[in-house]
């Protein structure tokens, strides 16, 4: 299945920390998301789709309908992102499920990329429904039967404790779908009130669970782009896609 995307690339958006779950394989890509087990590879003009044929659901995960080359252009304006999107080219933010998201998000405090991604694996492994090849993301029923003892084998550390509290919250009838109908300050406040939710943490989840666009997580690198060129805040051509801008800034400063 053909997905339109003139503007991709798959590593840095697969592996840049916004998602967990993508292993590589030669040229292709390949998850479960969504209860989806498919393979991606890139092509002219686009990706090729194959494991799942709802073209409706991929398009959406990799946010076709949002116009990077013009957001790019915008970007260009200013000295500092125009070096960072010309470097990080390819880049986009995906629509994850929210629950996939505050997990993760939760597992990745005071964490790196690869520790992150070796517990998320060892999470689904143990406790989620087999797919395929390989399995789908627990359910917050399936976390909250395992319980905190029962995560021990994931080995999340302390995170383990917010994990198994955020699933019961959830399985006992928390909405996260309901979540997305808030406004952007309601919506913080519902995910600072999770058990090892921060600022940082709430800020993902918002960006990569929900599409709210204006949200920039500040970690370290970030923390240091603006101190470095932007005390008084990302620049006017980022207005209420901050979120975006900050996904290239991020990949920019690390690997420079």
């Amino acid at each position: 299945m053909f997905i339109e995307l003139p503007y991709i690339d798959l590593d840095r958006t697969l592996f840049c920390g916004q998602a967990f779950r993508w292993e590589k394989s030669g040229s292709e890509y390949h998850a479960v998301c969504s209860r989806r087990c498919v393979s991606v590879n890139k092509c002219d003009g686009g990706i090729e789709v194959n494991g799942d044929n709802d073209k409706a659901f991929w398009e959406n995960y990799f946010a076709a309908d949002i116009d990077y080359e013009t957001l790019v252009k915008r970007f260009s304006s200013d000295d500092t992102l125009s070096k960072a999107v010309e470097f990080a080219r390819g880049i986009r933010v995906l629509r994850q499920e929210p629950l996939e998201t505050l997990i993760t998000f939760i597992i990745s405090a005071n964490n790196n990329i690869k520790r992150i991604t070796g517990i998320v694996s060892r999470f689904c492994e143990n406790f989620g429904d087999k797919v395929g090849d390989s399995h789908a993301f627990p359910t917050a029923e399936q976390i909250a039967e395992v319980g905190v003892d029962g995560l021990a084998v994931i080995r999340a550390g302390f995170r383990a404790r917010y994990i198994a509290d955020t699933a019961q919250r959830i399985a006992s009838g928390k909405s996260l779908s309901a979540m997305g109908d808030l406004s952007d300050e309601e919506l913080q406040r519902e995910l600072l009130a999770f058990m090892g939710v921060g600022e940082k943490v709430a800020d993902c989840v918002m960006l990569f669970g929900y599409s709210r666009y204006a949200r920039a997580p500040k970690d370290v690198w970030i923390k240091r782009v603006l101190a470095e060129y932007y005390p008084s805040g990302l620049p006017e051509c980022t207005r209420g896609v901050e979120g975006i801008a900050q996904q290239f800034l991020f990949e920019y400063i690390r690997n420079k």
